[in-house]
This record gives structure tokens, C-alpha cells and sequence, in this order.
């Protein structure tokens, strides 16, 4: 047998040890490469371990070129390969065929793989009546299915999901042994006989049959339960969604009620492009997203003519012309869509400002005053993550909440970083996601919300230490916002101490300029740049908060070019939740109640303010008690639309009034080119520094005017945004 295996190591053959980085794990990497290696008649060995996918490969030189280009040109769907690294060996006279090796415990630099929507080998399969897996809902393979949601630890193996619980009957044993089958090492592999399996039951706790409601199955039964005015809890990949028909005021006016979730919009999901078109404008891009393996929510223009008979009700999307739509990205949301002709609303399983539940039991307790019915499996869902958002923005995909299908993915960060140290950036206190950087990439966790929260601070804490163990990530530094009272910013303190490594706190804007520059690939040596922040508030390097800045930046420092005018926040965080304060704080800088009252008393933007305590709002300015000032342009847009209408009273939710204010905008007005239609604004200096600042006075005297003589609010609107673009351009 030595003299036979002697034979095969020809003079023309070669040996090479091969690593492969990137997303390549969970992903049926290695059952490729052993196809491959058939293929082309390589023997040798892969395996995973922390640096990728491990390759010992011996062939003819012209079998080995042909086979590492395959690797590259032929790779699975889900994986993305950064690099491939090639270093000759020695012949082995020991090797006689490929084989799949045991994966090695060490520290992961390659990624856990995202979540992914269901593949279309798994879609026929589950609507094959002659297939064992016919209407299984968590019909999945190497190519879609849960990955992050489900792993526990590394490496990447059924023993550290939750699947772990769940023995493998004799079938799945056979396909995942099998490198010739799509399902060859697939972790969660799972079917009727092995499990997870889904049942419905009633919030209530009361005994019914869901044979009452189909001639099928318990999914099935949920389907007429929606179509027939229920609220349905639904646990998904990432979390429990709360689901109802789209078109049934009544449903979702109930369902906005219960949830405490005033006037932000919800997501929709329906059942295929044809669906979504009836409904939606689609573009060749959109429609790509929507069909994508991350299925994200994509927001989308509402057609201004639809044909169809069923109409989403008003309370879907109020104030807005948008539509947040995806499509089914599991088998059981596939079933569950199969009978459904019109949208479901189907949004986290929670109430407004809470984490989304991912235990059965949680779920029960908090979302039974919601639900009638539970659609509940026994598979554990150990990572919450939430559905992601993305729009198509000047023809480019922007992601506006990274999660589901993106997360977490790492991101290849511009020249340079790849002789950066190792850091952890522990996230701002909104929208709070975190950030591993080493190796010149960023892994970014998914959506964790806002950690005023203390559920989502438990959150927050959990996937840090997750992610940490998952990539041995081994920070010789760490990051954290400015501010000094944020909950992320104050782990990290505690952290740096502990662990004796430097502390970055950084500016927030600063970051959200540094953020740009990786976005667009700006190589970290680069020279600075003009950087524009626009946003609601950040904390400072002068002890105020900011939100409308111009900087002169590159990675590592900036210098403050300018800024939108100071005005002061009453009531501070109240002034974010009651818009009407910024409102009134900017009237009062700019000219005072008497001359307001002098020349604007037919308001009635008059008649509300002067309504209000306004004699304790003014003690609160002069003697600037938790008054702080705030150079913010969110807080201008939150003025502006006060001013006319919209959001004054109360804030459902951050950000509304810009939202609500950008919907209503007069299009022709927008476009059109006389530049009288913008409101005029000014750009002196501020007296203390000499910063330049932009100066609202004027228009706020044309916005009053306009007032006064009943110009519709949409070209308000356009006049706005239009002055405002203008001056941004002019400085």
C-alpha cells in the first residue's frame, strides 16, 4: 500500500497549506471544498479552526490551480471570502483520499455568519407534498436558516447552538453525513421526527382545537386566525413578532393600542413581489433587497394608484408615504403567508421601548394582554435580533437598522486599519449598537436599542460578552461616547479600570464624520476632511450639546468649523418628547414673547403657546435650570414642524416631526428653481468664540408670515427644507 501511495506523489504533484478568511463558517464551506476536491482530484483535509477554513491539498500543479480557483469563483452563497493564503509543503505518502476533519476550539477571526432567509432549495422543498419535510416550518440547510440567533459558543458546531438538544433522527444523520448533500454539516438540521416542532395556543390559557380554523396544520390555523381580526404572537428567528391583517382598521387600531405604540410606523410582510407591487413603487433594486438572503424590511414609496381591493389601513404608517415591506424569510412565515392575498403587519413582540421577548414564557407574561393567540415553538432562541432596515438612497442600499442577515458580518475596514490595535467601542445610548475591531475589520453587533431600558441593558451586557468569547477578542483598548452619563460610556470607565487598558472617549459627531470616512473607504492616514453632522444631540468638548456641526476631521481628531445656532433645550430630555418647547425656545431667542405677541396674535400657533406656563418656561431659560443649550438641527425640525402642526404636543416618537415633515413636502415646490421659494437664513459669528453659526431669525419671520397667510403647510414644508439645504451649500 506505501509503494501504491508512493506512486500518486509524482514529481509533477504538489502539497499547499491553504487558509481561506472571510465568512466561511456555517456556511457549508467545507462540503464545497471536499466537492471541489473530488472534483479536481485533490487529497488532503479541511477543517475550520480561528483563523477560517483550514486546507492540506496535494495534487498536480494544474488540479491544484484550477481547485483554489474554484475555491474562490464557486464559494457558497452565504460566505464572502476576504482572502486566500497559499504556502507550499511537503508531499505527504500518507494521503489517499479528501476528508472532512474535526473543527479546532480556537479563537474565531473569520465571523459568525448571519441569520438567513430561507434558500429556494428549501422553499419547493416545504411546499412538496411528496417531500418528508412537507410544511416543515423550520426547514433549513448549509445555505439559510438561524446562525447567529442560535450559537452559544465556538466553534461553530450543533453541540454549541441550541440545536444541541435536539437529536438527529437517522434521515437527518444520513444528509448531514452525506458532502454530496446540501444539508452536510448543516448545524441546524432539523424535521418532523428530530424537532423543533410549533404549536398554537390561546393567550388565555383555554383548551381549543386548531382544527376549528384549517384542514392542515397549527400555522395554518394561524393564518385564518389573522385573516379573521386576531392578533397572532409569532415567535421568529430573532424574537417574537405580533402579526395582524394589514387592511383590518380595527386589528391594527387595537393592536397600536395595546402595544403603546402611538404613531410610529409598522413593518408589513406579504407573500411575494406580486403582493407588494399592488401596494408599493418597486425598483429593480428594491426589489433584489427584498429578495436577498438578509430579507430585510425595505422601505418603500406607497404606489399613488392601487389596484387591489383590500386598502392597508391608515393606522399602518401614519403621516408618512413610505411602507416598510418585507417578505417571508422563514418556512414557517412562508406557510403562514400561503393563504394570505393582502399584507400582515408583523412587528417585535413587545411593548413600545421594551426589548423584544425571546422566551416562551416572557412572551406569554408580557405579550398576553396583546395577543389572543401563540404560535410558539420549542426551539431556544439564544441571540435577540430584530429584523433590519434598509432603504435605497441615491441608487445605494443604506442600512438604517443592521441586524437580521447583516449582523454580524464583519466589515472590511479601509487601508491602514489593519495595523490598528484591537479595540472594543462599547456604542451611544440610542439605537445602541456595539463595535469589535481587529485584524483591520469591524465587527458590528446587531440592533440592541436604547439602554435607558434596564431589560435592554441586560441585553447589552449579555451579546458583549457573547461576542467577546465568540471572537477571544482581547481589547488593548476601548471606546466609548463623550458623554458622561451614558450607560455604555460608563461600563467602559469600569471596564478600562479593571483591565488596565487606555480609554478613548470620543466626541459624537466626530464619530459620525470617522463613520463616513471608513463608509467610503478613506485610508486611515488620509488628509482631513469637510465633515457635515446633522442630527438630534451629542454631547460636547465645550460642555453643551451639539447636533448641527461642520468639522474639519480624519480618524483620529477634529476641529469644530461651524455649527447651527445655540438654543436651549427646556426641560432638557422634555424638549425631545414635547416638541412644542423648541418651539418656544427658538421664538424667545429670536424675538422675545412681547414682539411675538405684538405682531403674531391671529396665530394659532399664538393661541397654543400663550396656553402654556410660560412664566415658569421663561424662569427655567434665565436661570438655566435644566435648560441646557443645544446647537442641534434635529431640534430646529422638531421647532419647524411644531410650528405648523405636526408632532407639537408630544413626540411619539423620536425623530417624528422631521419624519412627518419631510412626507408632507410640496414636491413641485421643492423643485422648483426660484430661490425666493427657500427660507433665508444668515451666518454670523458667535460673540464668546467667533464661530460661525447658522442664524434661523429670517426664517422663522418668513415661516410666521406664511402662517399668517394660510400658505399650505406642504410648501412650508418645501420652503424649508429647501432654505435649509441652501445655507448648509453656502457654508
Amino acid at each position: 500500500m506505501l509503494d501504491s501511495a508512493a506512486k500518486q506523489v509524482e514529481e509533477s504533484e504538489i502539497a499547499e497549506h491553504i487558509i481561506v478568511r472571510g465568512l466561511v463558517q456555517g456556511v457549508g464551506f467545507r462540503p464545497n471544498v471536499w466537492r471541489l476536491a473530488k472534483e479536481f482530484n485533490i487529497r488532503g483535509s479541511v477543517l475550520n479552526n480561528g483563523n477560517g477554513v483550514e486546507i492540506e491539498a496535494q495534487g498536480s500543479a494544474n488540479n491544484l490551480e484550477n481547485f483554489v480557483s474554484a475555491i474562490s469563483q464557486q464559494a457558497p452563497p452565504l460566505s464572502r471570502i476576504n482572502e486566500i493564503n497559499r504556502k507550499k509543503i511537503e508531499l505527504s505518502t500518507g494521503l489517499f483520499d479528501f476528508q472532512i476533519s474535526e473543527s479546532e476550539a480556537t479563537a474565531i477571526h473569520t465571523g459568525v455568519v448571519p441569520d438567513a432567509s430561507v434558500c429556494e432549495a428549501c422553499k419547493a422543498e416545504t411546499l412538496d407534498p411528496f417531500a418528508r419535510r412537507f410544511r416543515y416550518p423550520f426547514t433549513n440547510c448549509t445555505h439559510c436558516g438561524p446562525r447567529l440567533s442560535i450559537v452559544q459558543n465556538i466553534p461553530y458546531d450543533r453541540a454549541h447552538t441550541t440545536m444541541r438538544n435536539f437529536e438527529m433522527c437517522a434521515d437527518c444523520g444520513a444528509e448531514y453525513e452525506d458532502p454530496a448533500d446540501r444539508r452536510f454539516h448543516a448545524q441546524p438540521i432539523a424535521c418532523y421526527t428530530c424537532g423543533p416542532r410549533v404549536w398554537l395556543e390561546r393567550a388565555d390559557g383555554k383548551p381549543f382545537t386548531a382544527e376549528a380554523f384549517t384542514m392542515l396544520d397549527e400555522v395554518d390555523a394561524a393564518c385564518t386566525l389573522i385573516q379573521r381580526g386576531f392578533i397572532v404572537a409569532i415567535k421568529g428567528i430573532g424574537g417574537f413578532q405580533l402579526a395582524c391583517d394589514a387592511t383590518n382598521e380595527k386589528a391594527v387600531a387595537r393592536l397600536r393600542d395595546l402595544k403603546h405604540r402611538e404613531r410610529k410606523p409598522f413593518a408589513l410582510m406579504v407573500r411575494d413581489l406580486d403582493i407588494a407591487r399592488e401596494y408599493c413603487e418597486l425598483s429593480e433594486a428594491e426589489e433584489q433587497l427584498l429578495q436577498g438572503h438578509q430579507a430585510p424590511i425595505v422601505i418603500l414609496k406607497r404606489s399613488v394608484v392601487s389596484n387591489t381591493q383590500f386598502i392597508v389601513s391608515s393606522d399602518v404608517a401614519p403621516g408618512i408615504q413610505t411602507l416598510g415591506v418585507m417578505l417571508p424569510n422563514t418556512p414557517l412565515h412562508q406557510l403562514l403567508l400561503r393563504r394570505m392575498p393582502r399584507p400582515i403587519v408583523l412587528t417585535s413582540g413587545n411593548l413600545s421601548d421594551e426589548p423584544q421577548c425571546i422566551d416562551n414564557d416572557d412572551a406569554k407574561a408580557r405579550l398576553g394582554k396583546i395577543a389572543d393567540y401563540f404560535l410558539i415553538n420549542d426551539r431556544p432562541i439564544a441571540q435577540r435580533v430584530d429584523d433590519s432596515v434598509v432603504k435605497i438612497m441615491a441608487s445605494e442600499p443604506r442600512i438604517l437598522r443592521r441586524a437580521r442577515g447583516y449582523a454580524p458580518g464583519p466589515i472590511q475596514l479601509p487601508k491602514g486599519f489593519e495595523n490598528a490595535p484591537s479595540i472594543l467601542a462599547f456604542g451611544g445610548e440610542l439605537k445602541n449598537t456595539f463595535c469589535l475591531l481587529s485584524d483591520g475589520k469591524a465587527i458590528i453587533s446587531q440592533h440592541i436599542g436604547d439602554l435607558e431600558d434596564s431589560a435592554t441593558q441586560a441585553d447589552y451586557r449579555h451579546n458583549l460578552q457573547l461576542y467577546e468569547t465568540l471572537y477571544q477578542h482581547k481589547p488593548t483598548a476601548l471606546a466609548c461616547d463623550l458623554h458622561p452619563e451614558y450607560l455604555s460610556g460608563k461600563l467602559a470607565r469600569e471596564r478600562s479600570e479593571n483591565i488596565e487598558v487606555p480609554l478613548i472617549e470620543t466626541q459624537h459627531h466626530h464619530a459620525h464624520i470617522a463613520a463616513c470616512l471608513a463608509d467610503n473607504n478613506i485610508p486611515l492616514d488620509a488628509k482631513p476632511v469637510i465633515g457635515i453632522a446633522l442630527d438630534g444631540i451629542g454631547f460636547g468638548d465645550d460642555g453643551t450639546f451639539w447636533g448641527g456641526e461642520f468639522l474639519l476631521a480624519d480618524y483620529r481628531s477634529y476641529k469644530r468649523l461651524a455649527a447651527f445656532k445655540p438654543v436651549v433645550m427646556i426641560g432638557g430630555e422634555q424638549a425631545i418628547k414635547e416638541p412644542w418647547r423648541n418651539t418656544y425656545a427658538h421664538l424667545m431667542a429670536e424675538m422675545g414673547w412681547p414682539r411675538f405677541a405684538l405682531n403674531y396674535t391671529d396665530l394659532e400657533l399664538f393661541e397654543f403657546l400663550d396656553k402654556k406656563p410660560r412664566e415658569v418656561l421663561d424662569g427655567m431659560i434665565a436661570k438655566q435650570i435644566n435648560s441646557p443649550l443645544a446647537s442641534s438641527c434635529g431640534r430646529l425640525f422638531d421647532a419647524v414642524a411644531a410650528a405648523v402642526g405636526i408632532a407639537r404636543e408630544h413626540a411619539a416618537y423620536e425623530g417624528q416631526g422631521a419624519v412627518e415633515l419631510e412626507a408632507i413636502v410640496d414636491e413641485k415646490a421643492l423643485r422648483e428653481e426660484d430661490e425666493l421659494l427657500a427660507y433665508p437664513f444668515a451666518i454670523p459669528r458667535l460673540k464668546e468664540s467667533n464661530l460661525p453659526y447658522i442664524e434661523p431669525y429670517a426664517m422663522w419671520q418668513a415661516l410666521l408670515g406664511d402662517l399668517i397667510l394660510k400658505t399650505p403647510v406642504p410648501v412650508i414644508a418645501a420652503r424649508f427644507h429647501k432654505g435649509l439645504a441652501k445655507v448648509i451649500v453656502q457654508m
